[in-house]
């Protein structure tokens, strides 16, 4: 399939159109809203479907070979690596103050969750197969990526008390979304497909109508953040399109190099163009209140986010066809 092909068959899966659907009320100032309490509860069903699923997949894996070790830990090392990259490019060519480059860096060494979903639900409309691991990887890339956007704003600064470093790290190492995430992959791994049969009618089933509705939300969250973006400059939104390319590169390079199937490449490209709006924005207003939530957040939410689901995706699917002459 042609990239013009793909990207028509990804606009017009019932998940986008929710997504575009939510954007469009949210430009035309409708009262369509999802309750607070609703929102959460379907951020919670995606990471504990997607947890589940994944650590069942992992249980019919026969061993942890060294495919696993290799991309887990390529997955460690770009997520600490890529804000250094991005706070170089942002210093270079935008006028950003020290702590929102770094909390702004941060954001794209870490991943989206909701955009692995995606690309993920865009995999098995294509009965393409992909990894149980990979979800193992998702949550190993969070926590790097918030150290090193603290270690380049505090770079230079006296070290902070110990009590405010040790609740940043008991917020990182408590994360919910983290937590949920690896505990529900693990008990996926333990049950294994037994634990499936068990709660698949409310772990399989339900699963694409509910990414239909949180996407709806999503639509209506990025709307909300647009707004912020008139006071952006042509190289702060320019950024949100080129770093994520620039992720992507890396994630299909290193994909080919340790010889990834198509669908588990594809999934650790995305985790690699991803940017963080859930679980970097929580740890940046907790350790740099200084940087500024107003460009870090409609950032990676209205300028990255939309980015990937429509465009990003089947870019790098087509890209990792020829890469991998599927």
């Amino acid at each position: 399939m042609d990239f013009l092909t793909v990207v028509e068959q990804n606009l017009f899966t019932p998940a986008i159109m929710f997504f575009a659907l939510g954007v469009f009320a949210g430009f035309v100032k409708s009262d369509l809203s999802v309750p607070e309490s609703i929102s959460k509860f379907l951020s919670l069903y995606l990471m504990m479907a997607i947890g589940f699923k994944g650590g069942v997949a992992i249980a019919d894996t026969p061993e942890i070979n060294s495919e696993v070790i290799y991309t887990a830990l390529a997955g460690v090392v770009l997520g600490f690596l890529q804000p250094f990259l991005a706070y170089a490019l942002l210093k270079l060519t935008t006028k950003l103050d020290k702590a929102t480059a770094a909390a702004v860096a941060a954001h794209y060494g870490s991943i989206s969750m909701v955009t692995f979903v995606t690309a993920a639900t865009f995999l098995d409309a294509h009965e393409i197969v992909y990894a149980g691991y990979i979800v193992a990887v998702l949550a190993l890339m969070e926590a790097p990526a918030i150290m090193s956007g603290l270690f380049l704003a505090r770079k230079g600064e006296t070290v902070p008390n110990d009590t405010g470093s040790r609740s940043l790290l008991h917020e990182i190492s408590t994360n919910g979304a983290i937590l949920l995430l690896l505990g529900a992959f693990l008990i996926g791994w333990a049950s294994g497909q037994s634990g499936m049969n068990q709660v698949s009618g409310f772990i399989s089933d339900p699963f694409q109508g509910i990414l239909c509705l949180f996407l709806l939300d999503m639509g209506l969250l990025v709307a909300r953040n647009m707004e912020h973006l008139k006071n952006f400059t042509f190289s702060l939104i320019l950024f949100g399109i080129y770093m994520p390319l620039l992720g992507a590169l890396a994630g299909l390079g290193i994909s080919f190099m340790i010889g990834l199937d198509l669908g588990t490449a594809l999934l650790f490209t995305v985790l690699c163009a991803s940017a963080s709006y859930i679980a970097v924005p929580a740890a940046m207003r907790l350790a740099l209140p200084e940087a500024k939530a107003t460009i870090y957040v409609p950032m990676s939410l209205a300028v990255t986010f939309p980015f990937n689901i429509i465009l990003g995706i089947p870019l790098y699917y087509s890209i990792a066809q020829h890469l991998f002459a599927v």
